[in-house]
């Protein structure tokens, strides 16, 4: 944990507590694993949904979140803020700051135009894919609206459009590791700098749809 953060960890903490209502899992989770998560939501929110240009966390796989986390320990994922703070994380830590964040509930649910036109290149790609280049609709993997899918492949709706831009730069550039299944990589090599401006257009853009709806106002069962 950066020296910075230790004089207002204890005010940070309560009002953790207070914003997230102490749900039970935290009431489970170890006041280091707090520590850390109280480090996190300055720049990934109070409930995990993001700020400015950082993604959201809450609702994303725990075994995406620990692979993230250890990547950034280990050097093979680079970044200047999160290197530095996963690597002072213990192994027992980043799982507990994983399970923490997985098991925020979604900040919306957003759904995929139904008949998207072959012009919008966003859309196309995030529906129908391009398999004349072999890369398949970002919902085979990531699901309708962008939602996520199980523990490994993370939601993209509501990311901010610089974020995923930067990510798909990395995978095509091979400086990021290649994700679940090593597909990434081979995928972002095949789009062109137009397409991954469209496509993290259209992900960023899906939060801000009529058809996006607070997850907290739908029945638990309709949730991801």
């Amino acid at each position: 944990m950066p020296k910075g953060h230790a004089r207002w960890l204890p005010t940070t903490l309560l009002w953790l507590a207070a914003a997230l209502g102490t749900p039970a899992f935290a009431q489970k989770t170890s006041t280091d694993a707090l520590k850390s998560v109280a480090a996190c939501i300055g720049c990934h929110g109070a409930k995990g949904e993001g700020i400015a240009t950082f993604p959201r966390l809450a609702g994303t796989g725990q075994v995406y979140l620990q692979a993230q986390l250890d990547a950034f320990g280990n050097g093979s994922r680079k970044n200047a803020i999160m290197q530095p703070i996963a690597q002072q994380l213990t192994a027992a830590q980043r799982t507990e700051v994983a399970q923490y964040f997985s098991q925020l509930p979604a900040p919306f649910l957003a759904a995929d135009p139904a008949q998207p036109l072959p012009a919008d290149v966003g859309a196309w790609l995030a529906t129908r894919g391009r398999w004349s280049d072999n890369v398949p609709a970002c919902v085979q993997c990531h699901g309708p609206g962008g939602r996520g899918v199980g523990p490994q492949f993370p939601p993209l709706a509501g990311l901010p459009a610089a974020y995923i831009t930067e990510q798909l730069q990395a995978w095509k550039a091979g400086s990021r590791p290649p994700g679940p299944l090593a597909l990434m990589t081979g995928i972002a090599q095949q789009l062109t700098e137009a397409d991954i401006a469209a496509v993290a257009a259209y992900y960023a853009n899906l939060a801000k749809t009529p058809d996006a709806v607070p997850a907290k106002a739908l029945p638990p069962k309709s949730r991801p």
